[in-house]
């Protein structure tokens, strides 16, 4: 009954991981593609990690560490990725709104100067 749980819930991560790398391939700019990859991995890591903490008892410690580092610190870098590319340059597709405009100043690697409109 174990090693049912435990693939299932690896098939649960692995369903997650799937649809990440769709979103990954069918989004159209950078900002949506880390919405896709920053959300749905951390529902597939976690799905492996308790598939595994269930088939192998002995590595739920490591698996319970290692979830608890990607939750904290996942959300973390795909705001500092999403940031980096706002202020890379980076255009939206078809945005309906940027709150950011006015605040930030971006850099256009296209022109090699500093752009800095709301100030």
């Amino acid at each position: 009954m174990t090693e049912i749980l435990g693939i299932g819930a690896i098939i649960f991560g692995m369903f997650f991981f799937v649809f990440g790398v769709i979103g990954l391939i069918r989004f159209p700019d950078v900002y949506m593609r880390i919405h896709s990859s920053g959300k749905v991995s951390i529902l597939g890591v976690i799905g492996v990690l308790t598939g595994v903490a269930i088939l192998l008892p002995e590595t739920t410690p490591k698996a319970i560490a290692l979830a608890i580092f990607l939750v904290i610190t996942q959300p973390a870098a795909s705001h500092a990725v999403a940031s980096a590319a706002y202020r890379s340059g980076v255009e939206m597709h078809n945005p309906i709104r940027d709150d950011l405009s006015n605040r930030v100043a971006t850099h256009d690697w296209r022109k090699e100067e500093l752009i800095d409109e709301g100030r």
